[in-house]
């Protein structure tokens, strides 16, 4: 059992210009603290043509269900990393380390027609859990469609600066 998402982020800028902001600490660290993460750390590594984009976050469980509380605690270590094979592509892994659960999928870039960029982030949720894990693949992906509401309205206002 998965559950799938698919969110798309329509910027009025060039994919080169959203490629930069994606590869910028100091926006992803914005991204969250407008969602109210407690600690970040932001780190950006290249390596030849492959850039790793690693985002080492805490965030408070507050208003998660109780079934879910039981499992993640009142914080909860989340690790989201990006390696992108090239400007416009990029695998995404996101994990909670030392509870039972993945989530993984691909970035892309793409131009539009009108000058901007079309950034498209697709995910697949899978939790190991017997019983609640359709409930909780269900949480994470409400979580991650308001975290990446949270990026776009953060990215929108960064390219606007």
């Amino acid at each position: 059992m998965s559950k799938t998402i698919r969110y798309e982020m329509a910027y009025d800028a060039p994919v080169e210009t959203v490629a930069a902001m994606l590869a910028d600490p100091t926006f992803r660290e914005d991204v969250c603290r407008y969602q109210g993460v407690t600690q970040v750390t932001a780190t950006i590594a290249v390596a030849g043509d492959t850039k790793t984009v690693t985002v080492d976050q805490m965030q408070p469980t507050a208003g998660v269900p109780s079934f879910a509380k039981k499992i993640v605690g009142d914080e909860t270590n989340i690790v989201q990393q990006e390696t992108w094979s090239s400007l416009t592509q990029g695998d995404i892994t996101v994990t909670i380390p030392g509870k039972p659960g993945e989530m993984s999928g691909t970035i892309t870039l793409a131009p539009t027609d009108a000058g901007g960029t079309l950034e498209t982030v697709e995910l697949t949720v899978k939790v190991k859990i017997p019983i609640v894990a359709g409930k909780l693949e269900g949480l994470i992906a409400d979580l991650l469609l308001k975290a990446l509401k949270a990026e776009y309205k953060v990215g929108r206002d960064y390219l606007s600066r």
